[in-house]
């Protein structure tokens, strides 16, 4: 069972992302402020759960939280200034949505910039230990999954709708065959061979 909280008693949000080692479509990040007391046995790292448990789950969190919110980082803005510091712009605009404002943040992973004087912590495999982090884990996934389907409809080559713009052999390949979307990250390695920008 994951841990509920870090520091009972205070309002915090668990904040995550999705989408970081993508070739293509924006970065997706979640903030979710828990109620206390809150318990769901189901509740996991959305890596660790099939669509189904997801989606299921996200109906769950989004009824059952204080607050939730969800902040987007384009491919040009990730293009622009890494990706990094492209998910850590995304957590902000997720914090940005929240209706309730915390008091502490819960960062998953080892890196991030102040959100104002708000205190935070880095959490290295958050959403395998906190719950409220946990739950943004799942709606940044599957708020990014349902995009990606969206993309997938008006550029069907590149098979986003099942590689969700991860770096498959086929989205590879069609890359190669195709060329690039503007929805495509100019600074990643898009295609095998590839040795200059396209």
């Amino acid at each position: 069972m994951l841990s509920a909280c870090k520091t009972p008693g205070i309002i915090e949000a668990g904040c995550d992302e999705a989408g970081r080692g993508c070739l293509a479509g924006p970065v997706y990040a979640a903030a979710v402020i828990l109620p206390e007391g809150y318990r769901c046995e189901l509740l996991n790292d959305s890596k660790q759960l099939s669509e189904r448990q997801r989606y299921t789950l996200r109906r769950e969190i989004e009824q059952a939280a204080t607050a939730w919110g969800i902040g987007v980082a384009s491919a040009e803005e990730i293009d622009a200034m890494n990706i990094l510091n492209a998910s850590i712009l995304a957590m902000h605009r997720a914090i940005d949505a929240l209706a309730v404002r915390p008091e502490y943040l819960l960062i998953d992973g080892n890196r991030f910039k102040p959100y104002g004087t708000l205190p935070y912590s880095c959490e290295v495999k958050g959403d395998a230990r906190y719950m409220s982090i946990a739950a943004a884990s799942i709606l940044a996934k599957t708020s990014r999954d349902d995009y990606m389907k969206e993309l997938a409809a008006k550029y069907p080559q590149y098979g986003w709708e099942i590689n969700k713009g991860y770096p498959t052999k086929k989205h590879r390949q069609a890359i190669e065959e195709y060329g690039i979307t503007p929805y495509h990250r100019k600074t990643f390695r898009l295609a095998e061979h590839q040795l200059t920008l396209f």
